[in-house]
């Protein structure tokens, strides 16, 4: 081996191996900065594109849930409504059916009348409020809505199911005499069967809509831990890691500092 003051050969060579450590440790201390041991493409291309698609596919998942809650709590409204109308229409039921006396006088009749007729209106009172965002599915005017049912664009169906008294067919009726009052009660007998259907059509509607929404929230935290077993660095290793790469950067430094000075070493042959 050349002895030469020039060129100090193992001085480079520990210089590269110092240089080297420095580089994983600052890998290493990116990742426990961020918590990822990709975090862009110069990381590992292929695993950072598989992670950002499936972060993307968590972003439409997100966009899913928010609309399913919506039309979740569109639901609850209009069932809890709906339940009060089926109350009301019990009410009404009481009123018809005492109407059916022949034995009450004019005062009776008339008071049974008043609260009859407050029952009914009370429906639409109910009716008009049953909204939640601006949705109603009970009122005058509602519709059916749709719902997106994943990112793919497949769509929830929830049809309207309207509860007025002009759709119950009960606005017209009224307890002024015996004949009235029997005919009120068949159709006050009609109506209750009718919105306990909706009712029940609108429950199966919800159910379904829960069960979809649990399993939205289920593929969405599954994708999540995907892109984590992916992505996400390992603390407790990357902390063993760091340091192990300080004691290896002590003793780099070291061997430089004695490869340095291994020139000053050929004086000894010129004395």
């Amino acid at each position: 081996m050349v002895s030469s003051v020039n060129t100090n050969a193992a001085a480079l060579a520990a210089l590269q191996v110092l240089n080297a450590t420095g580089r994983e440790a600052d890998e290493v201390q990116s990742r426990i900065t961020t918590g990822l041991k990709v975090g862009r493409p110069s990381d590992d291309d292929a695993i950072y594109s598989i992670s950002q698609n499936m972060r993307g596919e968590v972003s439409g998942l997100g966009a899913v849930a928010t609309g399913l809650n919506g039309a979740v709590s569109i639901i609850d409204v209009a069932i809890a409504a709906g339940t009060s109308i089926s109350d009301l229409i019990l009410e009404m039921k009481e009123k018809a059916v005492a109407a059916l006396d022949q034995s009450l006088d004019t005062a009776s009749r008339t008071a049974l009348q008043l609260d009859f007729a407050a029952l009914r209106d009370q429906i639409d009172n109910i009716v008009v409020n049953a909204e939640f965002g601006g949705t109603n599915l009970i009122g005058v005017s509602a519709t059916d809505i749709t719902v997106i049912a994943n990112p793919d664009g497949d769509i929830f169906t929830v049809s309207a199911q309207l509860m007025t008294v002009t759709e119950l067919n009960i606005q017209t009726i009224s307890l002024n005499s015996t004949t009235a009052s029997a005919i009120a009660l068949a159709a006050i007998e009609a109506a209750s069967i009718e919105v306990n259907q909706k009712l029940a059509r609108l429950g199966t509607r919800g159910k379904s809509l829960d069960i979809h929404s649990l399993f939205v929230s289920q593929l969405s935290d599954g994708l999540r831990a995907g892109i984590g077993n992916l992505v996400d660095a390992d603390l407790a290793a990357e902390s063993a890691r760091s340091q192990a790469l300080s004691v290896k950067s002590q003793l780099g430094i070291q061997s430089l500092s004695i490869a340095n000075a291994g020139p000053t070493n050929l004086l000894a042959l010129f004395r």
